[in-house]
């Protein structure tokens, strides 16, 4: 068994129709559940696998993340 690693990440959530989606801010790793708690265990699971998978992650630090509205003109 390898040596276990800890690395602290921020996530988001946010309902989409009839979803949940929660992403991660630190990696470009999300998931979806009907339900709040659903949608992180799943992005729990998927992170898990992540990290699994990849034997140098690069981890973006997010330090203090707050939530910023934009308007856009766009055509």
């Amino acid at each position: 068994m390898g040596i276990m690693k800890k690395v602290n990440l921020h996530s988001i959530i946010w309902r989409e129709g009839k979803h949940y989606v929660a992403q991660c801010l630190n990696v470009d790793v999300s998931s979806f559940g009907q339900s709040r708690r659903t949608a992180l265990a799943n992005l729990a699971e998927a992170l898990e696998l992540y990290f699994a998978d990849n034997n140098k992650p690069t981890v973006t630090r997010i330090d203090r993340p707050m939530f910023v509205r934009t308007a856009l003109h766009y055509a």
